[in-house]
């Protein structure tokens, strides 16, 4: 069995992009904008986390695969690729989590 990876889903994302609206939910985001795309990302979390509260873990299975798309999408919109948010996460593995965030300024 190949394992599916987040790089998939950033090829699969980029491919439905270019569908017609009405042929593809993903293209139907696309159209709709990055304000809708960012909703949904938003309500998809929202999900996740109250499955998570729940402690209802297929729900939280499902709710975070639409949370992994739906952040794919926002990303592609935002023209961010994947190896960004990789390269991120890769550079902050090199400190704890509580000095990584001791180091952010306050807004």
């Amino acid at each position: 069995m190949t394992t599916f990876t987040l790089a998939d889903l950033e090829r699969i994302v980029a491919t439905r992009a270019k569908a017609e609206p009405d042929q593809s939910w993903t293209a139907k985001l696309f159209a709709a904008g990055q304000d809708k795309a960012a909703k949904k990302l938003g309500e998809e979390a929202i999900e996740a986390v109250m499955a998570a509260v729940k402690g209802d873990r297929a729900n939280l299975v499902y709710e975070s695969a639409d949370l992994l798309y739906h952040l794919m999408v926002v990303l592609k919109i935002a023209d961010i690729p994947l190896e960004a948010v990789m390269e991120e996460l890769q550079r902050r593995t090199g400190q704890s989590g509580l000095s990584e965030k001791a180091s952010r300024q306050d807004p």
